[in-house]
């Protein structure tokens, strides 16, 4: 079961949507991206599923999309609402950051402030699409902790291929940035919402946890 409250940020109010495990081993705090909140298809199912696998999953919307705007605002102003929506929390598990394109470089860019134990990329954005020489590169190396990276296999922001050799990465096959794949492709919707989850839940335990 979901709970929810609103906490306040130095940009506004911000909502926090809670799915707690029973008995937690880790927290997930992930943020969404620059064009939609948290409803997106990979946040839902680490919602719905990591608690019953011991992982507390946490949602941060954004003050700017709390608000009703449509576009988001300066990469600084995510910073600091994930950082004040982490502060809030005050968990006794290890934490991971985490989230999805814009969320994902937030999370990189916040995580060792944070002292977070591990960071969850989800469609990192590599570089802007059609632009591969602005790499973003240098912000997701400067996490500074253990990172997954979760790709679609044809995300024009980043294709898994142009991620170096030593990157921990998940490619969901056939998906493009919102991690949707084709009806007629190697995995139905669901059984690659499955492999989000599946790939979130052996990392974590394999890097943060160490409990199975």
């Amino acid at each position: 079961m979901s709970s929810e409250r609103r906490v306040l940020t130095p940009q506004g109010e911000a909502r926090l949507v809670t799915d707690r495990a029973r008995r937690p081993s880790a927290t997930l705090l992930l943020s969404h991206g620059a064009g939609a909140g948290i409803d997106t298809r990979d946040l839902e199912a680490l919602a719905r599923f990591l608690p019953r696998q011991g992982i507390t999953v946490v949602r941060l919307e954004q003050p700017w999309r709390v608000a009703g705007r449509r576009l988001a605002t300066a990469p600084a102003t995510l910073d600091e609402a994930l950082v004040a929506a982490s502060d809030t929390l005050r968990v006794r598990t290890p934490l991971v950051v985490g989230g999805r394109s814009a969320g994902a470089r937030s999370a990189a860019r916040c995580a060792r402030q944070l002292g977070a134990r591990g960071c969850l990329a989800l469609s990192f954005p590599l570089h802007p699409p059609g632009r591969p020489e602005r790499s973003r590169l240098a912000e997701l190396r400067d996490a500074r902790v253990p990172t997954l990276v979760v790709q679609g296999e044809k995300d024009p922001m980043g294709r898994p291929e142009e991620f170096p050799d030593d990157v921990d990465l998940c490619v969901v096959p056939g998906a493009d940035h919102g991690l949707k794949v084709p009806a007629r492709g190697a995995l139905s919707q669901d059984e690659a919402m499955a492999l989000v989850v599946e790939a979130t839940l052996e990392w974590v335990v394999r890097e943060v946890t160490g409990t199975r």
